[in-house]
């Protein structure tokens, strides 16, 4: 069986550090203080698919305070790239879903209530019941937004806005990703077609059958921010049950460094499951064109 290509990241140097770039089929969390620069990173490989898949990725914005990641003027000064927002309300048409025009969008953002607490021993009970409720209305939506975009060629997935919390177990923006990651990006795409369609699915299976994609052939970059800020305290991260990095087939670690009186940024990877890796640290800037290695 030949080998899946690596999806490269758009930065030369990261792809040489990766032995070639991220393995198709895999998860790939960045972990790194608030901004370090992980959002770029993310626009940079979700719009390097247009090159090599001809289809951009997708984002997933979990950001559930009400604040920015600057998604889209950050894709618009590096690309010049106008993201399509779905939106998250409404009803979903199957006849939206194979036109291609109305399922193909580049960005989601599934909550936008501000002040919204991310640990789940921080609410209440009816507060936890409430955000159960909400996200089972929207989870059709992000059904449909993934869906959609896998059956019209997108092969890249950017998951950004997770944060700290003092235990991973705690998180319900990972309770949320979790469903996401093996229950829409890891499914097979008829299966996945029928949690979408549910009664409808005979009417659309021919269609389904048309529309065929392969799930071993999707990447997943998730951008998790971090309490530490220094490099080196990444590096010696512990990692705990339940914690997301124990399930990654790629760690890369993004944080700052101290040389003297001089504040840098640097990124290592930590972890590289299947392929042989530099385990240099690298120092990065950010400039007009995103992250470059130096």
């Amino acid at each position: 069986m030949n080998e899946r290509p690596r999806l490269k990241t758009g930065i030369r140097q990261l792809d040489e550090l990766l032995g070639g770039g991220l393995l198709p089929g895999t998860l790939t969390v960045v972990l790194g203080a608030m901004g370090i620069g992980k959002t770029q990173l993310g626009l940079q490989f979700a719009h390097q698919g247009q090159s090599q898949e001809q289809e951009p990725g997708f984002l997933f914005d979990m950001t559930c305070r009400g604040d920015s990641q600057n998604h889209q003027a950050y894709a618009q000064r590096l690309f010049e790239w106008t993201l399509r927002e779905q939106e998250v309300s409404g009803q979903v048409h199957a006849e939206d879903v194979w036109n291609r025009e109305r399922a193909r969008f580049d960005y989601i953002h599934l909550f936008r209530r501000s002040g919204r607490r991310v640990s789940i021993h921080d609410l209440e009970h009816e507060q936890w019941a409430e955000w159960k409720v909400e996200l089972a209305n929207k989870l059709h939506r992000a059904i449909a937004f993934m869906y959609g975009n896998f059956v019209h060629g997108a092969r890249r997935c950017v998951i950004d806005g997770i944060e700290p919390v003092d235990r991973a177990s705690d998180s319900f923006q990972l309770h949320t990703f979790d469903y996401l990651y093996h229950q829409i990006l890891r499914k097979e795409a008829a299966w996945v077609a029928r949690d979408l369609f549910r009664e409808q699915f005979r009417t659309n299976a021919d269609a389904v059958a048309d529309h065929p994609y392969d799930q071993n052939d999707i990447a997943c970059l998730l951008l998790c921010t971090s309490h530490e800020v220094m490099l080196d305290d990444l590096l010696t991260r512990s990692i705990e049950s339940g914690d997301i990095l124990s399930n990654a087939n790629t760690i890369l670690l993004m944080g700052k460094t101290r040389e003297g009186s001089r504040i840098g940024r640097a990124l290592a990877v930590a972890k590289h499951r299947g392929s042989a890796c530099d385990d240099s640290i690298a120092p990065f800037e950010i400039n007009e064109s995103g992250i470059a290695l130096l």
